[in-house]
C-alpha cells in the first residue's frame, strides 16, 4: 500500500484508505523538527496497518508546558479538518516526545485509548542538552535556566493528574539515558492491570527509521568512513519494535 505524506494545520499526516484508529506521534528533541523524515519507517508501517498518523513537529525549548499545549492545539484542529473525531486515539512519543504526551495528559481531558512510550527521557537540562554543563560555565546567564516543567515538577505532576490507565513502555537494551524504567514505577501501581512494559533489542536511536543513501567513490574517503557509520548506527532493526507495537494496539 502506497501512502504520502500530507501537510495539515502544521502537522504531517498519513491516512490509510480504511483506518480504525488515530496515533498523534510526538519525535525526541533533536528530531522532533521533522518526524515526517527522522521516524518514517515505523510510521509508515502503522499506517500500513490501518493506523492514521499525525505527527506533530515542534522546536526544542526549555518551555515544555507551551510544547504541551502548542502541539495538542494542532492535533485538535487535524482531528477536527479531517473528520477523526470519533476514531480511537493513541499517543505515542520518543524520548522528549514521551514526556510531552505526559504532559498533554496531565493538563487537558484528552479521550485517549492509551498511549505508548519508546525511550522515555526527563532528564534536566544540563543532562539533556551536550555540552550545556560546560557553556553554563562560561555563561552565567545559562546556570539558572532549566526545562518547565522540571524533572521533579514532570513526576509529581503525573502522579497527580496523569489518568491513562492504558500505556506500553519501550525499553532498549544499550540505552544508557531512557527512564522507562522509573515512569514503570511510577505507573504500575495506579495501573497494574493495564501497564505493558518490553525491553527490545537496540539503543536510544533504534526508533529513528532515517534513510541514508551513500555511495562511495572510487577512493574511499573519511567521509565514505562516516557515511557509513551514520547508516549503520541508523538503520536500525525494527521488526521487534515493530511486532510489539502492532500486537499492543490490535489487544
Amino acid at each position: 500500500m502506497s501512502l504520502s505524506w500530507k501537510s495539515v494545520e502544521d502537522a504531517w499526516v498519513l491516512t490509510p484508505s480504511q483506518p480504525k484508529a488515530v496515533i498523534h506521534f510526538l519525535g525526541g528533541a533533536f528530531f522532533a523538527a521533522a518526524p515526517q523524515v527522522a521516524y518514517r519507517r515505523i510510521l509508515e508501517h502503522l499506517a500500513s496497518q490501518g493506523y492514521v498518523i499525525v505527527a506533530t513537529p515542534f522546536a526544542n525549548t526549555f518551555d515544555h508546558t507551551d510544547i504541551a499545549r502548542t502541539t495538542y492545539r494542532s492535533f485538535r484542529k487535524v482531528r477536527s479538518k479531517l473528520f477523526l473525531d470519533y476514531f480511537p486515539t493513541y499517543g505515542m512519543g520518543h524520548s522528549m516526545g514521551c514526556k510531552i504526551h505526559l504532559l498533554i495528559c496531565s493538563y487537558a481531558q484528552t479521550q485517549r485509548v492509551g498511549n505508548i512510550f519508546l525511550a522515555y527521557n526527563n532528564y534536566s537540562a544540563d543532562r539533556s542538552i551536550p555540552f550545556f554543563r560546560e557553556l553554563s560555565g562560561t555563561v552565567p546567564e545559562l546556570q539558572t535556566l532549566e526545562f518547565s516543567p522540571t524533572p521533579a515538577e514532570t513526576r509529581q505532576l503525573v502522579a497527580d493528574r496523569y489518568a491513562i490507565a492504558r500505556n506500553l513502555l519501550v525499553r532498549f537494551e544499550d540505552d544508557g539515558i531512557d527512564e522507562i524504567l522509573d515512569l514503570a514505577e511510577q505507573l504500575k501501581d495506579r495501573f497494574p492491570k493495564s501497564l505493558s512494559v518490553k525491553v527490545l533489542p537496540g539503543d536510544h536511536l533504534t526508533a529513528l527509521g532515517l534513510e541514508v543513501p551513500w555511495q562511495a567513490g572510487e577512493v574511499f574517503t573519511p567521509i565514505d568512513a562516516i557515511a557509513q557509520w551514520v547508516r549503520q548506527n541508523l538503520q536500525k532493526n525494527h521488526q521487534p519494535l515493530e511486532e510489539v507495537l502492532c500486537q499492543w494496539l490490535a489487544a
